[in-house]
């Protein structure tokens, strides 16, 4: 795969500090040291236990981001995948001094512990009246990292540690002492489990363009949140329904000897807060969809979801992929322990930061059922009985021309791709793909044309969708229309010239295009027009429209937002008319 290389900056150097000017612009509660970059509470509580996160910057919006009431304090930024100073850290401390005390939580990182240990360790040396009051937390909940290899330096930290200073930074502004806070913070994180997933690695803004070894088809499991190489690489790519599983299973085993970090019984009474994060580069509808696999995946093992929460919270830049973590909550019997109840509670309490998602506080509803409606009955719609004269042959040609379309998929789409969105293809091919199975089904059938071309406007609506879809079903409802008028009980050629000419008009009346327009009226006005000659001449004319496309300027449609003369110099022909050329040709054959 090619990472996405290109950014929007001014300077690589200058980007972090950029960002944390735009950030505080947007908070208004926020304080900025540029030279320490450190943001912080400008309206600090300072009877109130603060909390102490940071790193690297690229993970945003870890973790200036949750800088707020009720979660952190401050955020200490180092440059990208780069731990800040000891003397950024120190700095970061005074800033925050409270009479309560401060919780440093940091991922486990070779630089982040040693770097904010040593901050931690002078204040100490030099507040020594003060050292009892600063707490150190090391949150490592990546479970790719086996026990064998992690021996010496522990699990990896990920998203998880987000969960850890949201419940902590809810107590501490209860007015909760230094101690309580720090033995929630505790417990919290050695009770996370997280897992990540990714299509690629990511781009560092200023470095040079990295040969990446990931295929085309092939993904990483428990790779890291810096570019670290994962547990394993699996090719192809599997669908959701078998990758979920495997990944969650890394998190709940208790057999695993190189794993079962987190005390899971697998015994149905597992109740557990869900994050599913986006590692940066992943479309909120690919999310969406993981998130679902997920939830049904759980539900299947017996594990019970008490919150759900979703979205970007600890990110890799602009790396394609996702990492599941789960909170194991105290079971109802445990004793000891906070209360599942008392640990919700302060993960459900509001706070003001730009960087914590939204989530319902509650525990998310079994998937909807649709009820079994009424449905309406209507006798036939049409009462005309229109009957191809061969029917074999007509059946035959509705198939040749569904094939053809997906066979040209590929071609279209690279059309698209330059000239248009990029879906046209797909589009083409789910609408032939429905039409075949109807088909298949004898919906669609020569013994009954005007219900075939029904059929056919309807899965154009429903199939296809989109502009595409939207004008072949108004198309073909308008060429029911006219077939249902006519007098004959077989479609002769007379009848669909008829009936074409009409459906044209109607469709002129919802678009703009006329020919020349660069749209598939191109192509289908030259087919309908030279119908009356024979279809050989039709098609002949539509075949010339078509490739007449690759030279025109647009007037109609996403082409018309193109650079025209990208367009005439790439010689791509227009998507859509190509598209209505492989259908009139495959008919013909």
């Amino acid at each position: 795969m090619v990472v996405q290389s290109k950014h929007f900056l001014n300077t690589a150097p200058s980007l972090v500090l950029d960002s944390l000017e735009g950030l505080c612009a947007i908070n208004t509660q926020l304080a900025l040291d540029p030279i320490h970059r450190v943001v912080y509470l400008a309206d600090q509580d300072r009877s109130k236990v603060a909390l102490l996160c940071g790193g690297g910057s690229g993970h945003e919006p870890s973790h200036s981001g949750f800088v707020g009431q009720g979660v952190l304090t401050a955020a200490v930024c180092g440059h990208i995948f780069a731990s800040p100073s000891a003397g950024q850290v120190r700095r970061a401390v005074d800033l925050i001094d409270n009479k309560r005390g401060t919780i440093i939580v940091v991922k486990n990182y070779t630089g982040d512990v040693l770097n904010f240990g040593l901050a931690k360790e002078e204040y100490a040396a030099r507040y020594p009246d003060k050292a009892d009051r600063v707490k150190f937390v090391i949150v490592g909940d990546d479970v790719a990292v086996g026990k064998t290899q992690g021996s010496i330096v522990g699990r990896r930290g990920l998203a998880g540690v987000c969960l850890v200073y949201k419940i902590a930074g809810a107590l501490a502004q209860t007015g909760a002492s230094v101690d309580e806070v720090y033995d929630i913070a505790q417990y919290v994180s050695s009770r996370l489990g997280t897992i990540g997933v990714g299509l690629d690695h990511c781009h560092v803004p200023g470095t040079a363009i990295p040969d990446t070894y990931l295929g085309a088809n092939e993904l990483e499991i428990g790779l890291g949140i810096h570019n670290e190489s994962g547990h394993r690489r699996i090719s192809p790519v599997p669908p959701l329904n078998e990758l979920i599983p495997t990944l969650l299973d890394m998190i709940t085993s208790t057999t695993d000897k190189e794993r079962s970090f987190v005390p899971f019984k697998n015994d149905g009474t597992d109740r557990v807060v869900l994050l599913v994060n986006n590692l940066g580069g992943l479309s909120e509808l690919e999310l969406g969809g993981v998130v679902a696999e997920v939830r049904r995946a759980l539900d299947k093992s017996g594990i019970k979801i008490m919150r759900l929460l979703s979205g970007s919270f600890m990110t890799s830049l602009n790396m394609p992929g996702f990492s599941i973590t789960m909170l194991l909550l105290p079971a109802e019997n445990d004793t000891g322990t906070p209360t599942a109840d008392f640990i919700l509670s302060l993960l459900d309490d509001s706070i003001n930061t730009p960087g914590w998602k939204w989530s319902s506080r509650s525990v998310p509803k079994p998937p909807s059922v649709f009820s079994s409606l009424p449905t309406a009955t209507h006798a036939k719609a049409w009462s005309a009985s229109l009957k191809a004269p061969d029917v074999d042959q007509f059946n035959s040609a509705i198939e040749r021309a569904c094939r053809a379309l997906i066979i040209a998929e590929p071609e279209i789409t690279r059309m698209d791709n330059i000239a248009g969105d990029g879906d046209c293809g797909l589009t083409l091919k789910d609408g032939a793909t429905a039409v075949l199975e109807a088909l298949s089904k004898n919906s669609i059938s020569g013994n009954d044309v005007l219900g075939s071309v029904i059929t056919i406007s309807r899965i154009a609506e429903d199939a296809m969708g989109g502009t595409s879809g939207a004008l072949y079903s108004i198309f073909f409802s308008a060429l029911a229309q006219a077939l249902a008028k006519s007098s004959s009980s077989i479609a002769t050629q007379e009848v669909w010239c008829t009936a074409l000419e009409a459906a044209l008009g109607r469709l002129y009346t919802y678009t703009r295009a006329r020919p020349p327009s660069r749209t598939l009226v191109d192509p289908l006005t030259a087919f309908i027009g030279a119908l009356s000659s024979g279809l050989a001449a039709a098609v002949k004319a539509a075949r010339e429209a078509a490739e007449g496309t690759k030279d025109m300027e647009a007037k109609a449609g996403r082409s018309a937002y193109i650079d025209s003369t990208k367009l005439k110099a790439e010689r791509v022909a227009d998507p859509g008319a190509w598209g209505v050329k492989v259908v009139v040709e495959a008919l013909a054959q």
